[in-house]
């Protein structure tokens, strides 16, 4: 610590789900995808294994940029790529969410946004979920705010706010940045990007890694109004001029284009979700209304720390947050029919 710099002294990172490597173990703790990538998408990938990869990428990523803009019904302008939605999200903490007055987001919410005011140094204030752990959008109404951002569906608990709820937040805060990270969208939420054209303080933050099972490429990327667009990309070119290889750029593409594998993976995704949550209630459990590719859910019987040691003791993971409010839940991803036959073998064992 002697050659530290006084930011590093005073960052306390975010700590990401755990990746061990046990045998036989049922992994439910990190929300990737049961299902593979589209196959058209690993094709690219190995297709774009040669030669030019000795050359730097599209540092502007035009191609893929222009593949989502079709894909959202929007301009280039208003699509931004980079490695993954936490290094998007990454740069928008200081393009557009450092402001004088305090930065909005949920107190039981992802945890990196913390951490990434910190490391910017932006005030903060939090805003408390209602007693079901419900995002109230009338209560962001503030003389003094200079940006919002929320995750909808919400992280860690799935729960979603319609497009119409957004609609509201966005218009009745216009006159600020309004970030609406939409990484679990496409497993029930409505998305926000059909606000955008009207809303020109409305940025969303899309992923790769969860819906379209690319966790391990690493990309994401922002919707918005071309002048946000510009300030990320002010922000990237002073840190990373260019963030996407040309293998991810090429995968990505396939996947954007294979929709009818991408709509079978989410419907997949989604039926065994619903399976999950009613089992889980079968056997006691108190489980929020999820929009998202994980189940949040308590027993009463049980406190979460020790439930999710429990189950660790029979190589099944899942995600416990020692934090007010959701210290006794449990964090479940959705994973296979067979994985789910695990849990619920564990679960079963430990309640008896």
């Amino acid at each position: 610590m002697q050659y530290w710099s006084a930011v590093a002294r005073r960052l306390s990172p975010y700590t990401p789900g755990e990746q061990p490597r046990i045998e036989g173990l049922v992994k439910l703790n990190t929300n990737e995808s049961p299902l593979p990538p589209s196959p058209r998408a690993l094709a690219a990938m190995h297709d774009a294994v040669d030669d030019s990869l000795r050359l730097y990428p599209d540092p502007e990523s035009v191609a893929l940029r222009k593949v989502l803009a079709a894909y959202h019904g929007l301009g280039v302008e208003n699509i931004f790529v980079g490695n993954s939605s936490d290094e998007v999200l990454a740069h928008i903490f200081p393009a557009l969410l450092k402001h004088d007055e305090p930065l909005l987001f949920p107190d039981v919410t992802y945890s990196f946004y913390p951490v990434w005011a910190n490391l910017h140094d932006i005030r903060t204030e939090t805003v408390a979920l209602d007693d079901d752990l419900r995002v109230v959008t009338g209560d962001y109404r503030r003389n003094s705010a200079g940006a919002i951002i929320i995750a909808n569906p919400n992280a860690p608990t799935g729960v979603a706010l319609g497009r119409d709820a957004i609609a509201r937040l966005v218009a009745e805060n216009a006159d600020i940045p309004v970030v609406v990270d939409e990484a679990y969208v496409d497993f029930g939420g409505e998305t926000a990007v059909p606000l955008i054209a009207d809303h020109p303080n409305l940025l969303v933050v899309r992923t790769f890694s969860k819906s379209r099972a690319l966790a391990g490429l690493r990309v994401g990327y922002a919707l918005g109004a071309a002048s946000l667009i510009e300030a990320l990309s002010r922000v990237k070119n002073c840190f990373n001029s260019y963030p996407l290889g040309r293998i991810a750029q090429a995968g990505a593409i396939a996947s954007v284009e294979d929709e009818a594998y991408f709509q079978a993976s989410l419907k997949t995704i989604v039926a065994e979700r619903e399976n999950m949550s009613a089992q889980l209630r079968d056997l006691g459990f108190s489980v929020l209304p999820s929009s998202a590719n994980f189940i949040f859910a308590r027993h009463p019987g049980a406190r979460g720390g020790e439930l999710a040691q429990a189950l660790r003791n029979r190589a099944v993971l899942v995600r416990h947050f020692n934090l007010p409010r959701i210290d006794d839940y449990l964090r479940i991803t959705v994973g296979t029919a067979e994985q789910s036959e695990k849990l619920f073998a564990a679960l079963k064992d430990i309640l008896k």
